[in-house]
């Protein structure tokens, strides 16, 4: 029995369908876990939550600030259709909201916090909603024809306004709902005190195109989250390694560095260089190079804690900020890479680095910059003194940093 196979013509026209569907898919590919995170808020990294709380909060300053403006002066519309003091009352609403909307506008110097975003925005989503719910009681009663009856109907539209609004923000699929119930409950309790008791049939489709409304601004956030997501990490990230860029890992550090002053908390950083890495390069080549440097990069990620942050400085340096950590637990950190190790060299003996480290307060140090030069200058100084060793504050010599042979 002879195989199977595929005919030349055949191979072209499925090579050819596998071109077409990477072209359509690939600009929204996700994977496993980033699917995971654009459905719920959790176990998103620190500097994702803080660039989507940056943008949540200019977003909602952005549309308070229009309807500081847009619905006071909406109140002239009220004086045209609706009698006195229905009117009047109405324009007092008005006021409060465009004050409400005026705090939300003000530049206030409050830090960018995840926390603090979702309350602007829950406080902007509730304004619309309680509007409605007051016109309601206003309008109580009172005979409405032509025009006035129009505008209390579009008045009857606001909690469809705010599902509609919630597609401007980068938020998680659980996120647009749990900021979608006030819309949902409003709407029940305006058709409660409309005299109405709810019914299907008439009902019925106004709450399936409000569901329609949420489902697409949960499509809309959910996109602009992964995209949000994508371009901050391309910054942030580097691609080779997995690990905080230098301009990425310089913020963190600064913020590090600022809360460890405030706290009066240790701080300390170590400077890594892979010894003797260029002979890497020039003896095997840069693809070898590059798959030693992100072998040492897991290597020492391995050996950090979870609240440290690695950083991949530049080259075959890196950076990692040893939060909260003094001199002796800085000391522990390298004990623990000298037992781990850092792998072997594509010629079987094992990598070694040479390491200086800083420590804010025992250095006396006044910024961050000054701390990673004066780590840098230790790295040196152990480079120097032989290699395979790191030099620490306070310290006539430096500690030997034999590493062990890689395990096969």
């Amino acid at each position: 029995m002879t195989p199977l196979s595929c005919s030349p013509d055949a191979e072209k026209g499925q090579n050819a369908l596998v071109r077409i569907t990477d072209h359509l898919f690939a600009p929204v590919r996700i994977r496993g876990e980033q699917l995971a995170e654009l459905l719920v808020p959790f176990g998103h990294p620190a500097h994702i939550r803080r660039h989507s709380a940056a943008v949540i909060i200019s977003r909602v300053q952005l549309v308070a600030a229009l309807f500081a403006v847009l619905v006071p002066l909406w109140s002239a519309i009220d004086w045209l259709v609706f009698p006195w003091p229905q009117w009047a009352q109405m324009s007092l609403m008005r006021l409060g909201s465009g004050l409400v909307f005026l705090l939300l506008a003000w530049p206030w110097p409050w830090p960018a916090s995840r926390l603090h975003a979702d309350l602007m925005l829950l406080v902007l989503l509730l304004v619309p909603p309680l509007f409605f719910l007051g016109s309601l009681s206003i309008l109580d009663g009172l005979p409405l024809t032509g025009s006035a009856a129009l505008v209390a109907k579009l008045y009857g539209l606001l909690p469809n306004v705010v599902l509609a609004g919630l597609a401007i923000f980068p938020l998680t699929a659980l996120e647009v709902l749990f900021f979608s119930i006030p819309a949902f409950l409003f709407t029940m309790i305006g058709i409660v005190l409309s005299g109405d008791l709810p019914s299907l049939m008439e009902h019925g489709p106004m709450l399936w195109l409000m569901v329609l409304v949420m489902g697409s601004a949960m499509f809309s956030g959910m996109s602009q989250l992964h995209y949000m997501a994508a371009l901050v990490n391309r910054a942030m990230i580097d691609p080779l390694t997995g690990l905080y860029s230098r301009r990425s890992g310089g913020e963190t550090l600064d913020l590090f560095f600022r809360l460890s002053t405030q706290q009066d908390m240790p701080l300390a950083v170590a400077f890594i260089d892979i010894d003797h890495f260029k002979s890497i390069n020039d003896g095997f080549g840069h693809d070898v190079g590059d798959r030693t440097l992100k072998m040492v990069a897991d290597n020492l990620r391995l050996g950090l804690r979870g609240g440290d942050i690695l950083i991949r400085w530049g080259g075959e340096e890196f950076l990692a900020i040893l939060n909260n950590t003094d001199v002796e637990g800085a000391r522990a950190v390298i004990q623990r890479l000298r037992e781990l190790g850092l792998g072997n060299r594509p010629d079987g003996r094992p990598i070694t680095v040479s390491i200086g480290i800083a420590e804010r307060g025992c250095d006396g140090v006044r910024d961050w910059p000054d701390l990673v030069e004066l780590a840098d200058s230790r790295m040196y100084e152990a480079k120097r003194q032989g290699r395979n060793r790191a030099v620490l504050p306070g310290m006539d010599g430096c500690i030997p940093f034999r590493l062990r042979a890689a395990q096969s």
